[in-house]
């Protein structure tokens, strides 16, 4: 269209698209019209329509059609273990602020004390793994940042160096 523009090549190919049989009223009437017809809505009925259309387009992404991959897994879990760990930080610091006696240090660690081996080592394995995660998949944003690994095999080697790297630091963070 651009280039029928710029070479002025517009009238004459619209001429030569429309003959002048075409043109001619009687024959006009032997071609199939599009008609449309519109109807009023009360704003109610508008509305209806609309939630019905939303209702059937698909979410975006749609992950019934998407072969699960690293890359938008790790990106999913890097938002979870983020809010998570937010919500464990902010969730503590409130408690503290409305009860300080109650979440002073010295009663944390009598209450970590009372409890039961595997107990404190299944919350170490729960507070563990998503700090490695969170901590290693921001050290590969990093470096995404500064160019580094931006090709689809570096995204990959990245990836799953920060799943074994998360494995080993969430073994030496359970065990210290």
């Amino acid at each position: 269209m651009m280039s029928t523009r710029a070479l002025g090549f517009g009238p004459a190919l619209r001429q030569f698209a429309s003959p002048r049989i075409v043109r001619n009223q009687a024959l006009r009437n032997v071609f199939v019209k599009r008609t449309v017809q519109t109807q009023s809505l009360r704003p109610s009925a508008e509305e209806i329509i609309l939630n019905q259309q939303r209702l059937k387009r698909p979410s975006s992404p749609h992950f019934t059609i998407y072969q699960p991959q690293l890359t938008w897994i790790s990106s999913i879990a890097n938002r979870v273990t983020g809010a998570g760990l937010s919500v464990l930080l902010y969730s503590y610091a409130l408690a503290y602020l409305v009860a300080p006696e109650t979440f002073a240090s010295a009663n944390v660690v009598e209450l970590v004390h009372s409890l039961p081996e595997a107990v404190k080592y299944t919350g170490k394995v729960i507070l563990a793994a998503p700090f490695a995660f969170h901590s290693w998949n921001g050290i590969r944003h990093l470096l995404w940042d500064t160019g580094y690994f931006l090709t689809l095999k570096g995204a990959y080697q990245a990836g799953y160096a920060v799943l074994g790297l998360t494995a080993v630091s969430t073994v030496g963070l359970v065990l210290l």
